[in-house]
């Protein structure tokens, strides 16, 4: 897996300067510029930021995420299109943890023919497991695991895709080995920005995803989709013209 190259770590601080303000730039843009899926302690320091930056509560007790669930804080997620809940005790989280699953599930199982799996969302402080950090951002309700697919391109296609919104700042993931899965703190008003712009794209900012298949190069998928190399290496922050099996990438269209 690629880190942000310096290219992208400005690109990140830009995008932070117009989404979420001056406050912001600090917390989010130049920590994830170091980041990958490996997780560090800077990780854990940057997603117990956010979570006071958005004045969360670290639950403590079944009954308090209850009471969060019942004063709208908290959603239940019941398993949807393209996604799974499994083995889960408290399947709340935050409203925009809920509408993450919502979106990355279909294009997930669009991708690589599975269901996600969500195994786990909100945890009581009183509630974790032993080998979880004392640091973990679960009890906020921000944060949630995938579990990591045997299926080589459907763990190619997800890697991808945390690396790439890690990148723009939205959020933090983790490659765990004991269980595989992935642990992802998603930080709710940077990723409510994030769907806006996508939402609010113009006819001129048409832009689709694509997984890179085995015989690719950059020319064949910018001729297939109507576009050019050069589009495609600026929407990715491709220095050069490699690219790999299972990558995904942005494809800019125009119309």
């Amino acid at each position: 897996m690629r880190l942000a190259t310096t290219r992208q770590c400005g690109r990140v601080r830009a995008a932070g300067a117009a989404f979420f303000g001056l406050a912001f730039i600090a917390v989010v843009a130049a920590p994830a510029c170091a980041q990958s899926l490996k997780g560090s302690k800077n990780s854990l320091d940057l997603q117990n930021r956010v979570a006071t930056e958005h004045g969360f509560t670290y639950i403590r007790t079944s009954d308090q995420a209850r009471w969060f669930v019942d004063n709208g804080y908290l959603v239940r997620l019941r398993g949807g299109a393209g996604y799974e809940l499994k083995r889960m005790s408290h399947p709340y989280a935050r409203p925009e943890v809920a509408l993450f699953v919502s979106r990355l599930g279909p294009q997930y199982q669009a991708a690589c023919g599975e269901r996600l799996v969500v195994t786990s969302l909100t945890r009581p402080t009183t509630r974790q497991p032993r080998n979880a950090s004392s640091r973990s951002v679960h009890p906020t309700g921000m944060a949630m695991d995938l579990r990591r697919s045997n299926n080589r391109a459907c763990r190619s296609w997800l890697e991808s895709v945390l690396l790439r919104l890690e990148g723009a700042g939205v959020l933090e993931a983790t490659r765990e080995r004991s269980p595989p899965h992935f642990h992802v703190a998603l930080f709710p008003s940077q990723y409510d920005a994030y769907v806006d712009r996508k939402m609010a794209a113009g006819p001129d900012e048409t832009e689709r995803e694509y997984i890179v298949r085995r015989g690719d190069s950059l020319w064949s998928i910018a001729r297939r989709h109507g576009t050019d190399v050069s589009h495609i290496r600026e929407a990715n922050d491709l220095r050069g013209s490699r690219i790999y099996e299972g990558q995904l990438l942005t494809v800019p269209t125009d119309r």
